[in-house]
């Protein structure tokens, strides 16, 4: 495949929709902070450019999966910042109908299966997607994410085999931001060239730089251009770095400031605003009209999930199980 060379319409893309996930995470720590988002929040703050160079590189019929730090893959897919905000809030207007919360995000509409709480659980399942596309005759891919910390599950290593016997369209994405949870790759693996893993299996495997909007889109291209053609899987390393700890509740003291100030000055949104500068894609008066559009997108997401009702204690059960299919459960 020829280098790609990218447009004024996909920077600006990129800024936008990078721009959305910054402030929406932000004001989601903030609401957390409140109270009014309750449980377990993952926040994707500095690693925007993972979701953003993945979702240019796709079609708008491909499939994503991926774990519990969701808010910005859902909203990457088209789901509206309302529904993403109104299911942090509990309410049923959320995507999930308020069941899901931070870490359950779905939409069928959009080709979002989640949104997964149990580490590494949704592995399978995103080859399961791509096995059904595949023997439906489809030419979509599924890309699915998990975290450097998900690599040590065994499910990923049955996957991996049952993958590339079968060809399946899918890429598997390590989203290595350095840390499971509180503890650094180097503390847990063997392997701390993660991409390496999918070697054992002759699966095309590379390293990617998180950080660059660019690289992602081309890695991404390259896997699903490999995956429509029936060659079968590819995992990629993709390298990034969250500035904030693993959950709203940790305070990452594991690491030093220095450290994390380190990666700001690699920040992604930071590094395609300066392309749009240089180019004189965008002005400054551009970019403050796009700053005003997003937060005006959050605020009204805040406002929307604020005056939506929670769900009906008749919803307890709706969703949940099929009756139809198990006669045996009783009122």
């Amino acid at each position: 495949m020829a280098k790609q060379t990218f447009t004024k319409e996909t920077y600006l893309n990129w800024y936008e929709s990078m721009l959305l996930m910054r402030r929406f995470e932000e004001k989601s720590a903030q609401l957390y902070g409140q109270q009014k988002i309750k449980g377990f929040c993952h926040l994707y703050i500095g690693q925007e450019a993972v979701v953003a160079g993945t979702m240019s590189a796709l079609r708008k019929d491909d499939r994503i999966i991926t774990a519990y730090r969701d808010h910005a893959h859902a909203l990457a897919c088209g789901i509206p910042a309302r529904e993403v905000m109104a299911e942090l809030y509990g309410k049923v207007t959320g995507c999930s109908k308020g069941k899901g919360g931070s870490m359950h995000m779905f939409s069928k509409e959009h080709n979002f299966f989640g949104g997964h709480g149990i580490v590494g659980g949704q592995i399978p399942l995103g080859a399961g997607i791509a096995f059904a596309d595949m023997y439906r005759g489809g030419e979509q891919v599924t890309v699915c994410y998990f975290g450097d910390g998900a690599v040590r599950q065994g499910a990923l290593h049955e996957t991996f085999n049952m993958a590339m016997l079968w060809k399946l369209p899918c890429i598997f994405v390590i989203e290595n931001n350095g840390y499971a949870m509180g503890t650094s790759v180097e503390r847990t693996s063997n392997v701390e060239e993660l991409y390496k893993i999918g070697l054992a299996y002759d699966m095309p495997s590379e390293s990617v730089d998180g950080m660059k909007a660019e690289a992602v889109h081309e890695a991404i291209a390259r896997a699903a251009e490999r995956g429509r053609k029936g060659e079968g899987p590819s995992l990629l390393e993709i390298r990034t770095y969250r500035y904030r700890g693993h959950s709203m509740s940790d305070p990452a003291k594991y690491r030093t400031k220095e450290e994390v100030e380190e990666y700001k000055k690699q920040d992604p949104i930071e590094q395609v605003k300066a392309v749009l500068v240089a180019k004189k894609w965008a002005s400054e008066a551009d970019l403050e009209k796009i700053e005003e559009k997003v937060n005006e997108i959050v605020a009204d997401s805040v406002e929307f999930s604020e005056n939506s009702p929670f769900p009906d204690e008749s919803e307890l059960f709706t969703d949940v199980y099929m009756e139809e299919n198990y006669p045996f459960i009783r009122e």
